[in-house]
């Protein structure tokens, strides 16, 4: 593959292929109005599928002149690439894979934009109009499959992590794939493309007839967590929040690796939503797992929970490490009675209507420094409260460390300013420290990590 720049053109796969004249006009003009910036970038880091940098701002200052146009010819749609990164081609053809997820990044954007946020149908202001307009985004891009028992499994976790760490999420995966269960993630490298890898083999050898490698992005953080070559249905919501609702929406079990900001992000998102009255009896299998080696780190993990959160919600999941057979047997038996529990609700198979989710989990939360020093931590707040502002907050962390607009905040700005309850600030400093030293929030180029935060006592 060469790794000089391409320009070509070339026509996009998938549902793309069949689009009325009126659909082509309308995804020609939405590409190249106020959207044309977002679908470069995301095309970008499509195209740089399968390299595992995480510095979204060398991305793109090293293809700065790439460009895409979306153009009406009279077969449909046509896609026209100038200066697209070589690794994404082969003897000057686009690998199909990257042409599928191109194909994506432009159904989603587009989708949101004018159907979706454009339509005064629906209200993103509500908790009900959220949650239907994921599942319009999931229905768009053929995620959701009717008349399929549960099978579905999450896997969260970091994108810098060891290598025993990741050999042992492929391990996961294989155990996965014996028994016919499927993979959601991130989509990008790491914990996020083990799994997926894993299962490959299991499906293989099971001759498995529906193997899914789903990955669920958002704008923001796709540059950073470009793609990992298996996906082969990859997902863009429009914001984090969005992103985390359709993981929790689709998937009918998680399953959480080593990681760093974001993986704990998502992990207090999920025990939120899983904290709330409504959802007391609702069956959702949660495993914290990694090698032995990473007995220290799920250690440390639980002990912040239980001091935010309480033993309500260590109770919601279950820590297994160094064996990869149990996690995959637990996921079997948490399928099970997620099973029953949809058909003695008469709850769809593919999308968790009866999941309680409030607003504050909802509505996308954007880390500015102010917004980030106005976050109350304490535990006087409501169990629920307090985990949508610890969730927030490793969201803000996220975004300085790895997403373009977060990292030239920072920049500009310093670092964000996090205080609350001290026994809480020593915890989180203590869990913090850990992520560092354990190089889960690595800087792209080995250079020394400067956190963009500051906790205040």
């Amino acid at each position: 593959m060469s790794a000089e720049s391409v320009t070509t053109r070339l026509y996009p796969a998938g549902i793309l292929n069949t689009l009325s004249r009126h659909e082509v006009e309308r995804l020609t003009d939405a590409s190249q109005g106020d959207l044309a910036e977002l679908v470069r970038r995301c095309s970008l880091a499509v195209l740089n599928s399968g390299n595992e940098s995480d510095d979204a701002e060398a991305l793109l200052r090293q293809f700065e002149d790439f460009r895409i146009e979306v153009q009406q010819v009279n077969r449909g749609l046509r896609l026209e690439l100038i200066n697209a990164p070589g690794s994404a081609f082969v003897d000057g053809q686009i690998i199909e894979g990257i042409r599928e997820l191109i194909s994506a990044v432009i159904r989603d954007l587009v989708y949101y934009d004018s159907e979706i946020s454009g339509n005064g149908q629906h209200d993103l202001a509500s908790s009900s109009g959220i949650t239907n307009a994921v599942f319009e985004m999931l229905r768009n891009a053929q995620a959701l499959i009717p008349q399929v028992e549960p099978d579905l499994v999450v896997c969260w976790g970091g994108h810098s992590i060891a290598r025993n760490e990741y050999e042992y999420t492929k391990k996961c995966g294989y155990e996965l794939g014996l028994r016919s269960l499927n993979i959601i993630t991130g989509c990008g490298p790491g914990a996020m493309k083990g799994p997926m890898k894993g299962a490959t083999i299991g499906h293989s050898k099971q001759r498995s007839k529906l193997r899914r490698y789903i990955g669920i992005s958002e704008p923001g953080i796709i540059a950073a967590e470009s793609p990992n070559p298996i996906v082969s249905n990859l997902i863009i919501m429009p914001d984090i929040e969005k992103r985390l609702e359709a993981f929790v929406r689709l998937g009918h079990g998680i399953i959480v690796f080593p990681g760093g900001a974001g993986t704990a992000e998502e992990i207090l998102y999920l025990l939120g939503v899983l904290l709330h009255p409504d959802n007391a009896d609702l069956p959702f299998p949660l495993v914290l797992t990694g090698p032995k080696e990473a007995a220290s780190y799920f250690k440390q993990i639980d002990k912040f929970i239980r001091l935010t959160l309480g033993e309500e919600a260590s109770s919601r999941y279950r820590i297994i490490t160094g064996d990869p057979e149990a996690v995959a047997q637990y996921m079997v038996r948490g399928m099970n009675k997620v099973r029953k529990y949809r058909i003695a609700k008469n709850d769809a198979f593919y999308y968790n209507w009866l999941l309680t989710i409030e607003e504050s989990f909802q509505i996308p939360f954007v880390p500015s420094h102010e917004n980030m020093a106005a976050l109350e931590i304490s535990r006087d707040l409501p169990l629920h409260v307090l985990a949508s502002n610890l969730r927030k907050m490793f969201s803000g962390i996220v975004a300085g460390n790895v997403k373009p607009d977060g990292v030239r905040s920072i920049r500009e700005r310093g670092p964000f300013e996090i205080s609350g309850d001290v026994e809480i600030m020593e915890s989180l400093d203590s869990l913090l420290a850990s992520f560092v030293v354990n190089n889960r929030m690595k800087l792209p180029g080995g250079k020394a990590y400067e956190p963009c935060y500051r906790l205040a006592r």
